[in-house]
């Protein structure tokens, strides 16, 4: 038997709505507003249904970051602390009182929780259509719905919202460590994007990367993805290195240590700019894992009961994010210009 949501039913069957499409002639008719109700009240749960199937489109921060809940959906704001280590052990001698003194120091960091929300709905006349033809009404409304507030929690991981406080990869004052490109001369002119390179001076350019990281962290972080423009991404895939069957991120893959994902991104991309507000492509390197930083998600997309408006049934939807949170900037690094 298939289920329905009780707060639907109860909307529809109270509604006027349900009363016309009851009696509204020999192809539309129902037995009874109850009959019209139900069917509307599964109609409009499978459209849910179908509206959460997907779990996340095809947004690059969505299905490449770590994305956590761990903050209640009611909060306003969520503190984090970051941590260091202050003091330094000594050689000592045998009779020694002043032992020095090592200890733990902790910096809060507070992050500002924003909703975000939207609606679809149908009008009566789609109902009766959808109730003539045999046919589900159009789940593509929530889809849309749905992939709407993904692509703005999408794009606030990546670029933050100054206005509310929201921190992204691109945000100012995040700390995230940027790096200086190396560059070539072709025809007397000097390049630092990756088209004017060969696969030994882009491997320069990526191991360099993780030296600087390296050297800045004393070897304790060691990202281990890169993201990519998404047509840089596919250069790099189908490039052959010149006389061998050797793709250049199949040589990049061996030659570079530590790093194990690669990953297609067309938010770094210098046309993205909705969200790349720079002018150029960038290269993203980082760690995943979500002790070092996560796209905080309170309340995932949710959609309310259906409410009665004039001849439409609407359906609000929310979601809450935090934006990044990120504990250790240091495991991550930009460089602008590839």
């Amino acid at each position: 038997m298939k289920q329905y949501n009780m707060d639907d039913y109860r909307a529809l069957k109270g509604s006027t709505l349900m009363k016309g499409m009851a009696g509204s002639g020999s192809t539309m008719r129902f037995d009874s507003v109850e009959q019209a109700s139900v069917f509307f009240a599964r109609e409009l749960d499978q459209v849910k249904s179908k509206t959460y199937d997907k779990v996340y489109p095809e947004l690059s921060a969505l299905a490449n970051f770590p994305i956590t809940s761990d903050v209640n959906e009611g909060a306003e704001t969520t503190t984090y602390y970051s941590y260091d280590i202050a003091g330094m052990a000594e050689i000592i001698n045998n009779y020694a009182t002043d032992l020095p003194r090592v200890d733990v120091k902790g910096e809060s960091h507070t992050a500002h929780i924003k909703s975000i929300g939207d609606s679809y709905g149908y009008n009566v006349q789609e109902m009766r259509a959808s109730r003539l033809a045999g046919k589900s009404l159009d789940a593509r409304k929530g889809a849309a719905a749905r992939r709407a507030s993904d692509y703005m929690v999408n794009k606030i991981a990546w670029a933050g919202d100054a206005k509310h406080d929201l921190i992204g990869i691109f945000s100012e004052n995040n700390d995230i460590p940027l790096y200086t490109l190396s560059e070539v001369t072709v025809d007397g002119k000097k390049y630092t994007d990756w088209a004017h390179k060969s696969a030994d001076q882009i491997l320069e350019d990526i191991n360099g990367m993780q030296k600087f990281v390296d050297k800045i962290t004393m070897g304790i972080e060691k990202p281990d993805t890169l993201a990519l423009p998404s047509y840089i991404f596919m250069d790099l895939s189908t490039r052959r290195i010149p006389d061998t069957e050797t793709t250049v991120l199949s040589f990049i893959k061996e030659h570079a240590p530590y790093l194990k994902n690669f990953e297609s991104c067309a938010e770094l991309q210098a046309s993205a700019t909705d969200i790349n507000t720079s002018g150029k492509d960038i290269a993203f390197m980082y760690t995943k894992d979500p002790e070092k930083f996560s796209l905080e998600i309170p309340l995932p997309f949710y959609q309310y009961p259906i409410q009665i408006k004039n001849l439409e049934t609407e359906v609000p939807c929310e979601q809450r994010t935090a934006g990044l949170i990120i504990y250790y900037p240091l495991s991550m690094l930009l460089a602008y210009g590839i």
